[in-house]
């Protein structure tokens, strides 16, 4: 991101006990019951850092370290985070783009008046047959923005600003109109991350990439972003169109932007039909289609189809990216990586790879969720967030890396066609993380890809394949949660579920899961569930294993 201007423009003071957002945010619930043994270290914090790069990077994480922000359901953990102010004492870019996020939350809360009609009768659900295909009460998007660069007061350099937006709100306070201003410049930062000062094209290839907004509470916001040339004549600086979601659908978001690159060539009018349109739209349940009629000059009535994969989970996952910049056994050393929740930073030029990589990468852990820090495409003004000590994925551009690898104790991994060397660090244990057999099963599954001829084929292969490593290791975990007769929270017992593995070497991956927090928070919503049957694809997983498991073991007697 820029450094110059655009840290100009977020030079904003955080009010006393203000509520801040956060890229480490991390979800945390009170564990109502614990059974700690075995000399495990509790892995809950919820942790806000901020920083802005500084002469001496080094010195800044040990001499101004700042205090962790923990809220009442956390322990009292503390750790060294970079500072969180510049050199002339002002709140540091972390900091300062936290305070613009603060009320996003609260927007939703207090609620604003969006400048949108109420849904048509026709566009409600009219019978329990047609209710399942749609997901009631969630639009579509929350925002579309249009982000330009416009010359900088000087005229010397170029800056982003939005210069459309969709819908307007209206019914604000001027407190309110302040925050949502602060939202509103926050966004252009990832349209624009680079920090380069930029000029007029004559030629400029589309792109489409997206990145994730983390609040204090962990929810999350995803932005989808488009950036090409506009049309005109001679050199003008490209533009973006960034729609905000809360919605995690990558394929999906990717075919509206491309409708909306389609109309903005005609005239900037053009958009606002069709995102009224979509706005009005009910969203499909995962497998069903939404058709979005739309008016276009000399072409007429156009009917614009968008589906949902039905596998849900990888509706925002293209796999093919991954397993094109990675070899298997590469993929394998970021998995071990990840499932122990490190450090890891992917390194690339195009900010596509960059943001379809880091969603690839959290999409293997499934089941689990990754609850750390998680930013697609760290924008310039931002890159200091790799001296955080909290675990994170962090998509950092190339001309970007030597900012990266005076970093210890983390992988960095290239993704560049032109690279010397995939990991241009790491810790050096990833290779004996995972069960060597268990490894090699993950490997033989993977090749069955080659077959796939389709998105979702492939995404269903490998997805398949990490699945069932979970249900091998951990997928009898249900065994060991204990309910009393009276009801309430059952209660999970740790070291008899890991000894209860014959593995050497699977117990003692497993022994090391169970410390990762994307484990205890997964174990805690299994804790808070009646006994009984439980629906989802991972149960529907350890069932089939079971059952076969089962029928070799009577084949032997």
């Amino acid at each position: 991101m820029e450094k110059t201007s655009q840290q100009q423009h977020l030079e904003t003071e955080l009010p006393p006990n203000s509520r801040s957002f956060s890229f480490a945010s991390m979800r945390i619930k009170k564990r109502h019951h614990s059974n700690e043994e075995g000399g495990f270290t509790r892995r809950r914090g919820l942790m806000s850092f901020s920083s802005v790069r500084e002469t001496s990077r080094k010195e800044s994480v040990q001499e101004e370290a700042s205090k962790l922000h923990c809220t009442e359901d956390q322990v009292n953990e503390t750790a060294a985070i970079p500072s969180g102010e510049d050199d002339a004492g002002r709140p540091g870019a972390l900091k300062r783009l936290s305070a613009m996020w603060s009320s996003f939350r609260r927007h939703k809360r207090e609620g604003f008046k969006d400048s949108e009609p109420p849904e048509l009768p026709g566009q409600v659900a009219e019978n329990s047959s047609r209710q399942h295909r749609y997901v009631s009460g969630q639009y579509f998007f929350e925002y579309l923005v249009v982000v330009s660069l416009k010359k900088t007061k000087d005229g010397s350099s170029y800056e982003p600003q939005i210069t459309y937006q969709f819908p307007k709100k209206d019914g604000m306070a001027k407190y309110q109109k302040e925050e949502e201003e602060k939202t509103l410049k926050a966004i252009t930062l990832f349209c624009f991350p680079e920090g380069i000062n930029w000029a007029p094209l004559t030629e400029y290839p589309s792109e489409t990439f997206s990145f994730v907004l983390t609040e204090i509470d962990g929810s999350r916001r995803n932005g989808y972003c488009r950036r090409l040339l506009p049309g005109g004549r001679g050199a003008r600086p490209p533009e973006a169109y960034c729609i905000i979601s809360t919605l995690a659908c990558f394929g999906l978001f990717s075919k509206i932007l491309e409708e909306v690159e389609k109309r903005r060539q005609i005239s900037t009018a053009m958009i606002y039909p069709f995102m009224q349109k979509l706005r009005e739209a009910p969203f499909p349940a995962p497998g069903h289609t939404v058709e979005i009629k739309s008016f276009i000059p000399e072409s007429g009535t156009e009917i614009i189809s968008l589906t949902r994969p039905l596998d849900s989970w990888l509706e925002h996952v293209n796999f093919a990216t991954l397993f094109d910049c990675l070899t298997d056994e590469e993929v394998l050393l970021v998995f071990a990586a990840a499932v122990l929740e490190r450090r890891i930073v992917f390194i690339a030029e195009e900010l596509g790879t960059l943001s379809q990589i880091i969603h690839a990468v959290a999409a293997l852990l499934y089941p689990f969720t990754w609850q750390h820090t998680m930013i697609s495409i760290v924008p310039e003004i931002l890159i200091d967030v790799v001296m955080a000590p909290t675990p994170y994925l962090l998509g950092v551009q190339k001309h970007l890396l030597d900012l990266v690898t005076d970093q210890s104790d983390l992988l960095v991994v290239d993704l560049s066609d032109n690279k010397k060397e995939t990991f241009i660090a790491s810790v050096g244990d990833e290779s004996s993380i995972l069960p060597p057999k268990l490894k090699s099963e993950i490997l033989e599954a993977l090749s069955a890809r080659q077959k796939a001829s389709t998105v979702e084929e492939l995404n269903r292969v490998v997805s398949e394949a990490f699945l069932l490593f979970f249900v091998k290791t951990v997928g009898h975990f249900r065994s060991y949660v204990k309910h009393s007769r009276g009801g309430g929270p059952g209660v999970f017992e740790k070291r008899s579920f890991y000894k209860a593995i014959d593995s050497k070497t699977t117990r003692h991956f497993v022994k090391l899961f169970l410390q990762t927090q994307m484990f205890d928070l997964f174990i805690q919503e299994v804790e808070q569930q009646q006994p009984g049957p439980q629906q989802g694809i991972f149960n529907k997983k350890i069932l089939e294993y079971q059952e076969k498991k089962k029928k070799e073991k009577a084949k032997k007697h």
